[in-house]
């Protein structure tokens, strides 16, 4: 049998495993995603909706919010319907294209939410270091190219993964030990010489998140040095409730996305479960908490929210 008979070049139809080591109780993992699921699905379509209806909260912060919003909807849809499918109704088949443009959603938003992120953490920098110019330097127009940037530089970044991929040999296995089509996982999957996938993917890691990271950390320590210097308690106390809430939201996310893109490579000896359900949680769980810790903290959201409840229950 010659080597191209055992390394032919063909794009098979993937299988994916979803949580190994868990299979026996997959069915009743499904149920926490769900209600997961739902919860983002509430919390950041109320935000979006209650943005669009009232023009006094479309301003720079609220702008960022819902860009924040609709890139956890995108995030969280690409992955639960099918995860979900997977889990109750054993539907763990999925086609060679469904899996790249899964890959390609999951990593893009991933790396948009990331730019995101940092670009809220600025305004808040101008809005608590330079009150007087806020308006000024984040006028409606700037923020519109600094999302539209954003999310260019999501998908060239991410476009070579599955642009690479497509022109990789597969082997018989076509089983993902994942619950979703993460790169690292399909990249395992090649016969042939994949050093320049997992090269590419690690660089674009650790510059996505070592830099926006530290330009967001840069951010709030200009915030810390400000707040210290604010008259009153009361006032900076206010401002530390809401900053350490912000970057605890922001942890919640970078940490388990990096362990997540570096458990691959170095962190072997950890239990695939571990890894997984981490690697869920990273795409879960921020979205979840995002309309409450950036949503209702903001007086005049929960406001509205509240007199929307109000108007209804009249």
């Amino acid at each position: 049998m010659n080597e191209q008979n055992v390394t032919r070049v063909y794009h098979p139809a993937f299988i994916l495993l979803g949580i190994p080591g868990l299979e026996f109780i997959h069915f009743w993992i499904a149920f926490p995603f769900f209600f997961m699921y739902i919860l983002v699905l509430l919390g950041n379509v109320t935000v979006l909706l209650v943005v669009k209806s009232n023009a006094s909260l479309q301003n720079p912060l609220h702008l960022f919010l819902c860009m924040l919003a609709a890139t956890d909807l995108t995030l969280c849809s690409s992955i639960m319907p099918k995860m979900l499918g997977s889990f109750w109704f054993q539907s763990r088949g999925i086609g060679f294209e469904a899996c790249l443009f899964q890959m390609f959603l999951i990593h893009s938003f991933s790396f948009v939410k990331s730019g995101v992120l940092l670009a809220m953490a600025f305004d808040r920098y101008v809005a608590i270091c330079i009150p007087l110019r806020h308006v000024t330097i984040l006028t409606r127009s700037t923020i519109l190219t600094v999302g539209l940037l954003i999310a260019i530089k999501g998908v060239l970044l991410i476009m070579p993964f599955p642009l690479l991929l497509e022109r990789q040999p597969f082997c018989e296995n076509n089983i993902i030990a994942h619950s979703y089509c993460e790169h690292m996982a399909v990249v395992k999957l090649v016969c042939g010489n994949a050093t320049l996938n997992a090269i590419y993917g690690l660089f674009v890691a650790v510059l996505v998140v070592g830099v926006d990271g530290m330009l967001i950390a840069l951010s709030y320590y200009m915030i810390l040095r400000s707040v210290l210097h604010l008259p009153t308690n009361e006032a900076r106390l206010k401002a530390f409730s809401t900053c350490g809430s912000h970057v605890c939201a922001i942890l919640l996310f970078y940490i388990p996305a990096l362990f997540t893109f570096l458990a691959h490579r170095f962190f072997h000896n950890i239990p695939l479960h571990v890894h997984i359900l981490l690697a869920n949680s990273y795409l879960m769980i921020p979205p979840m908490l995002n309309p409450l810790i950036y949503g209702l903290k903001t007086q005049k959201i929960r406001s509205r929210i509240s007199n929307v409840f109000c108007s209804h229950r009249v």
